[in-house]
């Protein structure tokens, strides 16, 4: 890193914080960052007038900007950057930072601060950052002396990306970005990685050799794409079914013989039980949390009844709720790159079962039919049939995103961009993210109405930018997932998920977009055309019959289900 004054210095006595902390973003190799500008941090904002290098892309709201820095986390493993003012910047950003939490995605986000010399006197927009942020990222701290600010950003970058990757939250007081100091060169982060040791590696064959009905399941943070290439020569020379935990289906290709489903919500009931009658899990990157254990029913607490291997980044994940036969402290690149190159164990008592387990998961390809003229599940297999297989697919979180897991076969690592920690409105952000960073591949972002109208606004960033994802909105007019929930514990008795929409296609016209309205299925596959050939952002607004709520039962027979129960 450079130790010259910037050319806006107007002494020589070091530059000022703003600036320096550019320089370590620079130095780091930051080269996209996500922001809402703040008066709290215009030294900051001065200091990427000098560093042409960083494109910063202005967005329209702070969940937004951070949901697009947690995607750039997924799709680069680099930490994402983002940057918002005090105060309501900082809590608008909170739902970004949870996401990079749970998805253990590397992030950091910089926080403007009230001056050092108002703090614990309530000062406009003023919070603590430590208390706030403290049990939703992997290290928040700030920045009270510019000389230190090196030491702090090298901390951050270090954090975000070792072990199990996270959120950095960093609050920057603006008395302290126009401070001026003077600071050593010094190194880009290295990213750090626990590996297994020739025990571990030892063990675990012994136990794969003794087993008769394995299974593995990967999962979390920390992948890429050589990591995913490892797991598919692992499952091939051992013959192992492989399951992806929620919304992580994209670690290996659903092509694959030896992909056998989502371990998610509403797992396929064969699925479910052939995780409860394997004799040994092989867990890889995964937490075991709640959505990928059925609500914690597919596992034992604490001891597992299943034999289970478990392989994860981060030390203190491992014993957090289930006690595994053989613990792992590891990352997903280094195990998988050893077992990769294992001699094969013999397979022959499983090996007829993972064709088995393979066909199960192909009939779950096969439509089924739903109330109205629309079939999502046909639109989702016109996807899954025409776009590329580098394509990338994001949504949020919804009763839409069923058809999505369900019937679109990922092709390749990162071609999803999915929230495991179930946020809405992460679709739009994370679309606009994802054309950002690969310009040359169709991204597709699928939201439902409640979800689009979240995250919306940053279609206006697309636009802005010329990132020209296709937008689809799945309207059926009210928040789907929870009108499910309530029809099956207070069937009859529907309260605050009704909608009233706009014209989505309208609306993106407004915006400078191009707009589109499906109403029948045999209209989208034209739709979707004129929309890539329109060469600017594009929303498609689905309009879907309300009782079409989920692929296998409508909502008439949700609630039927439940009054027949007795509720």
């Amino acid at each position: 890193m450079s130790t010259s004054p910037s050319s806006t210095d107007r002494s020589n006595a070091g530059r000022i914080g703003g600036h320096i902390l550019v320089d370590c973003l620079r130095a780091h190799g930051v080269d996209l960052a996500f922001a809402v500008p703040g008066e709290s941090y215009l030294a900051v904002l001065d200091g990427l007038v000098d560093a042409p290098e960083i494109r910063t892309i202005v967005c329209r709201q702070e969940g937004g900007a951070a949901m697009m820095a947690e995607a750039y986390g997924k799709l680069t493993g680099k930490p994402g950057i983002c940057m918002v003012t005090r105060g309501p910047g900082a809590t608008n950003a909170s739902a970004g930072v949870h996401v990079a939490f749970q998805d253990s995605t590397p992030m950091i986000l910089l926080v403007g601060q009230v001056g050092r010399d108002m703090m614990e006197r309530e000062a406009f927009q003023e919070i603590d950052y430590r208390r706030m942020y403290g049990q939703m990222a992997k290290w928040v701290a700030q920045i009270d002396d510019p000389a230190r600010i090196p030491e702090y950003m090298s901390r951050a970058f270090h954090t975000a990306t070792s072990g199990r990757p996270g959120p950095v939250v960093l609050a920057l007081p603006e008395d302290m970005l126009v401070e001026r100091a003077t600071v050593p060169d010094f190194d880009p982060y290295k990213r750090t990685e626990p590996h297994p040791g020739p025990a571990d590696l030892a063990r675990f064959r012994e136990m794969l050799s003794a087993a008769k009905r394995p299974l593995v399941i990967v999962g979390g943070g920390g992948w890429d794409a050589g990591t995913s290439a490892a797991l598919a020569r692992f499952a091939e020379a051992n013959a192992l079914p492989v399951g992806a935990s929620f919304r992580c289906q994209d670690y290996l290709d659903n092509r694959h013989p030896n992909y056998v489903g989502h371990v998610g919500i509403g797992v396929d009931p064969k699925l479910g039980a052939r995780v409860r009658d394997s004799d040994l899990l092989i867990v890889i990157g995964a937490r075991l949390g709640e959505m990928t254990t059925s609500g914690y029913t597919l596992l034992d607490i604490p001891r597992p009844r299943q034999g289970l291997v478990h392989v994860h980044a981060g030390a203190d994940e491992l014993g957090r709720v289930y006690q595994a036969d053989l613990p792992i402290n590891a990352s997903q690149r280094a195990f998988l790159a050893a077992v990769a190159e294992m001699e094969p164990v013999d397979s022959s008592a499983w090996a007829a079962e993972t064709p088995l387990a393979r066909r199960e998961y192909e009939t779950l390809l096969k439509p089924l039919a739903t109330p109205g003229p629309v079939q999502m599940a046909e639109i989702v297999g016109w996807l899954d049939a025409n776009l590329p297989a580098d394509a990338i697919v994001t949504n949020g979180a919804g009763n839409y995103a069923t058809w999505v897991h369900r019937y679109y076969r990922y092709k390749s690592y990162r071609t999803s961009l999915a929230p495991t920690c179930g946020s809405m409105g992460y679709g739009v952000p994370a679309g606009v993210a994802a054309k950002l960073v690969h310009p040359d591949r169709t991204v597709v972002s699928v939201s439902g109405d409640g979800c689009y109208m979240m995250h919306g606004q940053e279609l206006a960033t697309a636009v802005q930018y010329g990132a020209n994802t296709i937008f689809l909105v799945v309207n059926n007019g009210m928040y789907g997932t929870i009108r499910m929930h309530q029809e099956r514990e207070y069937p009859n008795r529907i309260s605050a998920t009704e909608l009233h929409n706009p014209d989505f296609a309208a609306l993106a016209k407004a915006y400078g977009a191009h707009g589109e309205v499906v109403t029948r299925t045999d209209e989208f596959a034209a739709a979707f055309e004129r929309a890539q050939a329109s060469g600017r952002p594009a929303v498609i607004e689905i309009r879907v019959d309300p009782e079409a709520l989920t692929p296998a039962r409508s909502l008439t027979q949700i609630r039927e289900a439940a009054m027949a129960s007795g509720r």
